[in-house]
């Protein structure tokens, strides 16, 4: 690696892995601000129909015992259940899973998509605030948005510390590189879904 490829080339995983994911991050933004998800409750009982169809399908990697022996408190970071409250509250149903879900990635692979999971929580201060506009909260209906126990800051420190701290091959760079990046692109394609098949468009 030449001089010039290190000073471009950002010094933490984490860093990088923000950096590669940039593109699909505003694609996905503009996607959910054009589904104006905060304008009725029934718009963002779409939205939350695509949050629990994306921590659904990540309750196997936060569950994972290898993954946990990295971050210890990982089966308690996840927001399947709290979405699924959510849905309830809302009076929505349970979705069907969608075909293409994440299949036992790589340890490096899972832990780019966890980085992706945990990193939406920073968001999720925002959009809870815009839910309470709703008369939605972190008890109803917008419980998957809540402030996780020991603060979203803190707790989010602590897993980018962890990720920045592991020894990786190339190899298993590339791989968390693809998680972070397939990470967007489903939630992507899981909004999408979520939106076309709300009941007043069926």
């Amino acid at each position: 690696m030449t001089a010039a490829d290190t000073s471009q080339r950002p010094s933490l995983r984490s860093q990088r892995l923000n950096q590669i994911t940039h593109e699909p991050h505003a694609k996905l933004d503009a996607l959910v601000k054009a589904h104006s998800p905060f304008e009725t409750q029934v718009s963002f009982a779409r939205f939350v129909v695509a949050q629990y169809l994306f921590q659904s399908e990540l309750v196997s990697l936060y569950n994972d015992p290898a993954l946990i022996a990295i971050v210890p408190d990982l089966a308690a970071r996840c927001r399947a259940e709290a979405a699924k409250a959510d849905l309830s509250d809302l009076d929505t149903e349970v979705p069907a899973p969608v075909a293409g879900a994440v299949n036992h990635p790589s340890k490096a692979e899972a832990l780019g998509w966890l980085f992706v999971s945990e990193g939406s929580k920073l968001g999720a201060a925002f959009l809870i605030k815009r839910a309470v506009g709703l008369g939605l909260s972190d008890t109803f209906g917008a419980r998957h948005l809540g402030e996780p126990e020991g603060g979203r800051a803190e707790g989010w420190k602590r897993f980018v510390k962890t990720l920045d701290g592991l020894a990786f091959t190339a190899e298993e760079e590339a791989a968390a590189d693809k998680g972070a990046i397939d990470a967007f692109n489903r939630f992507t394609v899981l909004l999408e879904q979520a939106y076309a098949s709300a009941p007043e468009l069926a």
